[in-house]
């Protein structure tokens, strides 16, 4: 007996491996914020610090981009948003789900932390942190670990439990 036959008859079939996706661009000429988070993630009271992320999840149909949001207080995703590029748009998407679903005060003294990508630094996103009164601060450059160690494993493991599949090493 042919065991390709047995496999094909259960309907198994091997996966090859995906591709990288690069999801920080940071050879850009748009400002870049000072770092004020400086690897602090511990956090004493909500919507004080929140810190934003993009990844990717591999479909039949290809690749989706996942922005969020986490309130670094309780390591929970505030905003989300799921597109199938990556335009500022995903950001500033996930940054209103946020803030819509916080509401924090002008005065709270809010930082969003995030790594230099051009998603972050472009000036609609400027703009949207400005009228909600959000100071911004970013990695230090070629320091994608600042958001990548916090965010994304326990965006993983949220996804991963809710049977969306494991998300791709970065």
């Amino acid at each position: 007996m042919n065991p390709e036959a047995g496999h094909q008859r259960h309907g198994i079939r091997a996966r090859g491996k995906r591709c990288f996706k690069l999801t920080t661009d940071s050879n850009h000429d748009l400002p870049i914020a000072p770092n004020l988070l400086d690897r602090q993630f511990k956090v004493a009271e909500p919507d004080k610090v929140w810190a934003g992320d993009i990844t990717y999840i591999a479909t039949d149909e290809g690749w989706l981009f996942l922005a969020v949001v986490i309130d670094l207080f309780s390591r929970q995703v505030i905003g989300w948003s799921l597109r199938s590029d990556m335009t500022r748009d995903i950001v500033i998407d996930a940054l209103r789900m946020a803030w819509f679903k916080r509401h924090p005060s002008k005065q709270a003294g809010l930082i969003f932390h995030s790594d230099r990508g051009s998603q972050y630094a472009a000036k609609d996103f400027r703009d949207e942190l400005a009228e909600y009164g959000i100071t911004r601060s970013m990695s230090r450059k070629g320091n994608c670990w600042d958001t990548q160690s916090t965010l994304i494993p326990s965006v993983a493991f949220s996804l991963t439990r809710a049977g969306i599949g494991a998300m791709p090493s970065r």
